[in-house]
């Protein structure tokens, strides 16, 4: 099994960075207005999604998955999950793409759920709904922010207080993106992803992301992967000092000089359309473009609100995606309402 962004976790993998937490990052997301208590009608958490600034592959592991080098950047799109009490565990989904979120015992949010439920001795009873925003199937992590907003509002509608280290092994346990959809900001997953360390970043960066029809799997994107690096010696996959400084400093100009992703060529050769996108966004004024993780979805860094609003209005305009949507990074992780 192809392993990394989007895909769902396996039995036995270890949690996070030092074994039971994430290292520079603690505590749990909390708004104004927060609801989360013990006999509340509903529980809502926001989360967020995901960009990789620079995603750095190496060779498939005997298990399947491959070792990351993962610089991820939560950004502006949010789904959001209500967890209601319930005769049985349930889901339901408006927005988006709908149509495509699975509302049965495969979706993310329900496993977490189910997993939770489990660690505690519960059955897990409790009605589930997503409010979709963030692009379906599109390497931005948006199952596994369900699955992160899920966690979390469980967590609060059951009173459980489940310790910050426990729900990130849950994440784990659930997917390699779920545990940076729990803690949100910026940071370094490695491992297949799931062990985060916290990245300092100076300033807010804009992006546009554009949305394509139709979705890529994420494992047949890391099966190309392996089939185009057949042959060939794989580096160790090491975060970009370069990358880690243009983020520290807020440096728009240098991140756009250092963003990588090791799934672009296996993406593009599936779905060589996407070309077409990356050369719109470019030729609009954007710094730089990317796909964003395993794809469809690419990704546009560009000097600011401006900027943002401009190259979303070509992309658009261009024909080549389906819509173009600005967003800013970092961004918080899941977050009671």
């Amino acid at each position: 099994m192809n392993g990394a962004t989007g895909e769902n976790g396996v039995s036995g993998e270890n949690g996070v960075s030092g074994e039971n937490g994430v290292s520079g990052v603690s505590g749990v997301n909390r708004a104004a207005g927060e609801n989360g208590a013990v006999g509340a009608k509903s529980v809502t958490v926001r989360v967020p999604a995901k960009v990789n600034a620079q995603l750095a592959v190496g060779a498939a592991r005997p298990d399947g998955f491959h070792d990351l080098a993962n610089v991820f950047l939560a950004v502006s799109l949010y789904d959001e999950v209500t967890a209601t009490p319930a005769d049985g565990l349930t889901i339901t989904c408006e927005g988006p793409d709908a149509d495509r979120v699975p509302l049965d015992r495969t979706n993310l949010a329900a496993r977490a759920a189910e997993l939770l439920a489990a660690r505690h001795g519960l059955s897990p009873d409790v009605h589930l709904h997503i409010r979709k925003d963030i692009p379906v199937a599109g390497g931005m992590a948006g199952g596994s922010a369900d699955g992160a907003g899920a966690l979390l509002a469980c967590d609060a509608l059951w009173g459980l207080d489940t310790p910050r280290e426990a729900l990130l092994e849950i994440c784990a346990e659930l997917g390699s993106d779920v545990p940076f959809s729990l803690v949100g900001g910026a940071a370094l997953g490695t491992g297949r992803g799931e062990r985060l360390t916290g990245l300092p970043v100076g300033g807010t960066f804009h992006w546009v992301f554009a949305v394509a029809d139709g979705g890529l799997s994420t494992p047949a994107v890391y099966g190309e992967f392996d089939r185009l690096a057949e042959g060939t010696e794989v580096p160790e996959p090491a975060a970009s000092p370069a990358l880690l400084e243009a983020l520290r400093t807020g440096d728009a100009v240098a991140l756009a000089g250092a963003l990588a992703n090791d799934l672009q060529a296996p993406a593009l050769s599936l779905r060589p359309s996407l070309a077409a996108t990356l050369a719109a966004g470019t030729e609009a004024g954007a710094l730089a473009a990317l796909v964003s993780g395993s794809g469809p979805t690419t990704a546009f860094l560009v000097k600011d609100q401006e900027a943002a609003a401009a190259v979303a209005a070509a992309l658009t305009a261009s024909g080549t995606c389906r819509t173009a949507r600005p967003a800013t990074s970092p961004a918080p992780g899941a977050t009671l309402l």
